[in-house]
C-alpha cells in the first residue's frame, strides 16, 4: 500500500487538461504503464471498480499499481454514499491522485447495479454520494457523465444536475458529449449512435466558469484538441488513446509546454514495455500476452505494422520470452518493409 498526502480540492484545471478515459477490459495497469512511455504528464485513469468489487473482493487486486502510472486516478462505481467514502477513503490511501464517480456508463449490466449514467436522473443521491466521498477524503473527487440520458436532449437537464452536484463538493466535471441510450443500444452504439454535441459542454463551461470542465468524445487530432482547449479546461481521448497511443507522445509538448523528449521513439518504448513485462513475469507470473496486447496500435500508419502487430498478438509464441518475440517482430517488420 502506498502512502501520500495531497491538498483540499483544487479547481486548478492542469492534471486535467489532457487525459486517458477509463475503459472498461482496457485501461488496466499495464495499459496505464505503457501509456506512462509516452506521456509523463496525462492523467490515466482506472477501469471502472464498483464498490462491491472493493468492499467483497481482493482489494490489492483492484488498485495496485506501479508508481511510475502516476498521476493517476481511480474510478468509482456505485450508488451508496457510505460505500463509496469506504472505497475512496481505501482509493486515497492506495495513493491514487483522484476519485471519480461514474455517471455515464450505459450499460445495461451496469444499470441493474443502480450507477453509471442512470445516475443522473437521481441528482440528489449523486449529490449526496459526492458529499460523503468529499467528506472522506483529500484528494479531488470528480464526475464523469454524459450531456443527457435516452431521448431527453435539453440542457437544463444537464446544467441542473451539474448544479445540484457542485453545491455538495465537486468542483471537476467530465462530460462525455453524447447522450446515453439506456435501452434499446448496446455500450458500443452508444459510443457511437447518439450525436456528439460539444456546444452543451461549452455552454455549461459558461454557465459555470468557476467550475473545471473537460470533454470527452470523439477527438482523434491534436487540432481537434486545440480547438477544445481555447474554451474549456481539459480534453479527456478514449478510444483514439488506445488505438492509436503513439499519439500521446507529441502531448506532453504540444498540451503541457513541456520539452519533446528526442529520444523518444516506438523502439524505445516497445524496449521498455518488453524490460516491464520481464520484471512482471517474474515478481508475479503475468504472461507477456497480457500486456503487449495494449501496445498493439504503437505502429499504427507505419510500413511493416500490420506483420510486427500479427508477431505480437500471435499466442502460438506465448511460451517464448518476451524478448524473443521482440525479436521476430522486428524480423517481420523489416521484411515486409
Amino acid at each position: 500500500m502506498k502512502a501520500t498526502s495531497h491538498s483540499r480540492q483544487t479547481t486548478d484545471h492542469t492534471p486535467w487538461r489532457m487525459s486517458v478515459a477509463p475503459m472498461m477490459d482496457w485501461t488496466d495497469r499495464h495499459c496505464r504503464y505503457f501509456h506512462r512511455l509516452l506521456s509523463r504528464h496525462a492523467l490515466l485513469y482506472t477501469e471502472m471498480v464498483t464498490t462491491g468489487a472493493l468492499i467483497h473482493g481482493d482489494v490489492p487486486r483492484h488498485l495496485d499499481f506501479d508508481p511510475a502510472e502516476q498521476p493517476v486516478a481511480l474510478q468509482l462505481g456505485g450508488s451508496e454514499p457510505q460505500e463509496l467514502a469506504h472505497c475512496a477513503r481505501l482509493g486515497e490511501r492506495w495513493g491514487y491522485q483522484e476519485i471519480n464517480l461514474n455517471c455515464g456508463c450505459p450499460s445495461e449490466r451496469v444499470q441493474r447495479g443502480s450507477f453509471g449514467a442512470c445516475l443522473m436522473a437521481e441528482p440528489q443521491l449523486v449529490a449526496d454520494c459526492v458529499k460523503a466521498m468529499v467528506d472522506a477524503v483529500q484528494i479531488p473527487v470528480t464526475v464523469k457523465h454524459r450531456i443527457g440520458i435516452d431521448r431527453d436532449e435539453r440542457y437544463e437537464f444537464m446544467r441542473d444536475f451539474v448544479g445540484q452536484v457542485a453545491e455538495a463538493g465537486c468542483r471537476v466535471f467530465l462530460v462525455h458529449a453524447r447522450n446515453a441510450w439506456l435501452k434499446g443500444l448496446s455500450p458500443k452504439e452508444n459510443r457511437e449512435v447518439p450525436p456528439l454535441r460539444y456546444e452543451q459542454v461549452h455552454r455549461l463551461k459558461r454557465e459555470f466558469p468557476q467550475l473545471t470542465i473537460a470533454i470527452n468524445g470523439g477527438f482523434t487530432t491534436s487540432e481537434q484538441v486545440d480547438e477544445q482547449l481555447r474554451l474549456l479546461d481539459g480534453v479527456m481521448v478514449g478510444r483514439e488513446a488506445y488505438h492509436n497511443p503513439w499519439w500521446l507522445a507529441e502531448w506532453d509538448s504540444r498540451f503541457y509546454g513541456a520539452a519533446a523528449d528526442p529520444g523518444l521513439t516506438r523502439e524505445r518504448v516497445e524496449a521498455q514495455l518488453v524490460a516491464y513485462m520481464e520484471r512482471e513475469a517474474a515478481a508475479h507470473g503475468t504472461p507477456w500476452a497480457s500486456i503487449a496486447r495494449h501496445m498493439l496500435g504503437l505502429r499504427h500508419g507505419l510500413p511493416g505494422a500490420r506483420r510486427w502487430r500479427q508477431v505480437w498478438s500471435d499466442h502460438r509464441l506465448k511460451q517464448l520470452p518476451a524478448r524473443a518475440v521482440m525479436e521476430r517482430a522486428h524480423r517481420a517488420t523489416a521484411a515486409a518493409a
